[in-house]
């Protein structure tokens, strides 16, 4: 296993898997990551797709769901705190930009109830261990992830967000 930037890297490999990487860069770069990830597979290449998704206005809207000042405040909490520079996909975005690079879409995995639940065993375990992570780094960053734990659980809770798992193939 190698920590890199998917812009640096340039072997050859035969299966790809990102998860919760997708989601700190935005939509200007889609189309490099796919091209890169496409480029770098043999034929019979595959990626495994991890990331957060968002919906359309539209998606929202014929879905039911109401978006509050409190979700928006949110949202723009985790863009400036959380992923500076990031964007959430739709799931329309992964299926454009991956098929546009020459990608099929294999398989598709939405995580949602399964993510609310991991991010309230991981707010849990972070209350449980709230003394020794403020010893480790500080009270308020502590308080900022707990926020975005929370948050976060709130946002799949009430299908603002998903979390998807997207098979890719060559």
């Amino acid at each position: 296993m190698r920590l890199q930037g998917w812009e640096e890297f340039e072997d050859k490999v035969d299966r790809i898997v990102t998860i919760g990487a997708f989601e700190a860069f935005r939509m200007e770069r889609y189309a490099a990551f796919f091209e890169r990830a496409y480029n770098i597979l043999p034929d019979d290449g595959r990626m495994l797709l991890h990331t957060i998704l968002t919906y359309t206005q539209k998606q929202q809207h014929e879905r039911g769901v109401s978006i509050t000042m409190s979700d928006i405040r949110f949202a723009r909490f985790i863009g400036t705190e959380i992923f500076p520079g990031g964007q959430l996909p739709a799931q329309g975005d992964i299926f454009r930009f991956a098929q546009a690079a020459g990608f099929s879409v294999e398989k598709v995995q939405l995580l949602q109830e399964h993510y609310e639940r991991t991010l309230n065993l991981w707010a849990a375990n972070l209350e449980a261990k709230g003394q020794r992570a403020i010893e480790i780094q500080s009270e308020e960053v502590c308080d900022k992830y707990m926020r975005y734990l929370v948050g976060c659980e709130n946002f799949f809770r009430n299908g603002i967000s998903n979390v998807g798992q997207f098979t890719l193939v060559k």
